[in-house]
């Protein structure tokens, strides 16, 4: 678990409320373009099929409104951003059960309703309205990135089950790589690392000297979907290292025992 205390980016509100219809909207084109044969063919996560995954998709963003319409619970426990990442393991399995309970019969009918909720529930929404998670109460605001994260993540787990190549939004991509960063950070936290994603994030971690001058002793570097699928447990820090994807210089920079940050 992260500590307690811990210092949280800030992210553009409104980027953010744009960067999810975005990336939506880029599953929306390839999903219709799938053959019956393609989603009933299987994915990297367990027994779901692509159509399962699809629906997953679908849900994720559909939680938005869903969640918007509930009342607020006045009192409920607030839940950080950055304590997100390490809720969702336990969730695993409730998640899996819900997924496979969708009604997956008509993927681009349910990708039209979500899209014109999310639109529709977004116009007069505040940053700062707090929805009903299942963790405690989180912001709008905070949601969003954590929306980001979900669908970047699977789209990736759509492109390697299909082949599809659908593009990932910029800022989609940034967000999620610099809230998995900030998470490696509050999970490791220390100056004796300095991990850069280039070009959305750089944030230092593990515990021992603090450097401040000049070229770091301890650097990780690698490009942003190499580390989200480190972070999210789809790709394994010997391998991406043996693959010069990751690249890591001094005694210190070994994050093997860190990862992943979230299943």
């Amino acid at each position: 678990m992260p500590p307690a205390k811990k210092r949280t980016r800030r992210y553009d509100s409104a980027k953010t409320r744009a960067a999810v219809l975005a990336q939506f909207a880029h599953v929306r084109e390839a999903v219709a373009a799938l053959t019956p044969e393609q989603l009933d063919g299987p994915t990297r996560l367990g027994e779901w099929t692509v159509r399962d995954l699809a629906a997953h998709l679908a849900w994720m963003v559909d939680s938005v409104p869903q969640l918007l319409a509930a009342p607020e619970r006045v009192g409920q426990d607030r839940l950080a951003l950055l304590d997100w990442p390490f809720r969702t393991a336990g969730a695993a399995e409730r998640i899996d059960e819900h997924t496979r309970g969708l009604d997956a019969s008509d993927l681009p009918g349910l990708y039209a309703r979500v899209a014109a909720d999310y639109e529709r529930m977004l116009v007069d929404a505040p940053e700062d309205r707090l929805l009903p998670v299942s963790f405690g109460a989180m912001t709008l605001a905070d949601f969003l990135v954590t929306r980001t994260v979900e669908l970047v993540v699977h789209t990736d787990d759509l492109n390697a089950a299909t082949g599809a190549g659908i593009p990932l939004d910029r800022q989609a991509l940034a967000a999620c790589a610099r809230l998995l960063a900030d998470a490696l950070a509050a999970k490791a936290p220390g100056g004796a690392v300095e991990v850069r994603i280039p070009p959305y994030a750089v944030v230092q971690c593990v515990e021992g000297p603090r450097h401040t001058r000049g070229t770091p002793p301890n650097v990780v570097e690698t490009d942003p979907l190499t580390w989200i699928r480190l972070a999210t447990g789809r790709a394994e820090w010997a391998t991406e290292l043996d693959a010069a994807r990751v690249r890591a210089s001094g005694e210190r920079a070994d994050l093997e025992d860190l990862l992943p940050l979230m299943g």
